[in-house]
């Protein structure tokens, strides 16, 4: 397929979305459709060691957060090397040793028999975030493909999308910034405290970003 033919398959498939879910989440479930995935997530890079991810609801929706809260796995090591990078769900690998680990115990047995596939978004020579998708096929001779639409993708969100088109956005940052000022420290390491909280509770970032800003636990953890 080429280039001006597999863009029309993603944008037939994006017409097709629920217009009333936000940009991110339609372009996210058109890439799933464009590629016949079974689940798939948009990753964009929010500032430094920080990150925002929307993922299609179902069995491996919880992946993302996972190696957001590990800071380990396909997606970070995709932005960070600015390159493909593929996952056999079943297998515990040396690279990411805790999330391979706990992959399968988050989404359930069927994540055994997928692959992850995780694609830089560039947009001119800047690596803005990763295009996941997770297959039960083999999606290695479509890495152009794939590579193609994370790129357009890509253009599309840091042109057209707003603070409210992704729902944790506004809530983490505020958080860090509470964090950072409550034990003198920087953003950076504000944001890396809530990660590890999370990751200690084996919650998401944005319950913990939540109870920081209710001031119901953390700071402190009274």
């Amino acid at each position: 397929m080429n280039p001006p033919e597999l863009l029309g398959v993603l944008a037939e498939s994006f017409a097709g979305t629920d217009a009333c879910r936000t940009l991110p989440m339609r372009l996210c479930a058109a890439c799933v459709d464009t590629f016949g995935a079974q689940g798939g997530a948009l990753t964009v890079l929010a500032g430094p060691g920080d990150q925002v991810a929307v993922s299609t609801p179902g069995e491996y929706e919880q992946l993302e957060p996972l190696q957001e809260v590990l800071g380990e796995g396909p997606v970070p090591r995709a932005i960070g090397e600015d390159r493909l990078v593929a996952l056999c769900l079943g297998d515990v690998v040396d690279e990411y040793p805790v999330f391979s680990h706990l992959a399968g115990s988050v989404s359930g047995d069927a994540t055994a028999e997928a692959t992850l596939y995780a694609v830089p978004m560039r947009v001119s020579p800047r690596v803005v975030g990763a295009l996941s998708v997770y297959v039960t096929g083999d999606l290695a001779a479509r890495a152009p493909d794939l590579q193609l639409v994370a790129d357009a993708v890509g253009t599309i969100l840091l042109r057209r999308t707003t603070l409210g088109d992704w729902s944790e956005k506004a809530s983490f940052h505020q958080a860090t910034g509470m964090v950072a000022a409550e034990f003198g420290i920087r953003p950076d390491d504000a944001s890396a405290m809530i990660r590890a909280h999370a990751f200690a509770r084996s919650t998401s970032l944005l319950e913990v970003a939540d109870d920081v800003l209710a001031r119901r636990r953390f700071p402190g953890d009274g």
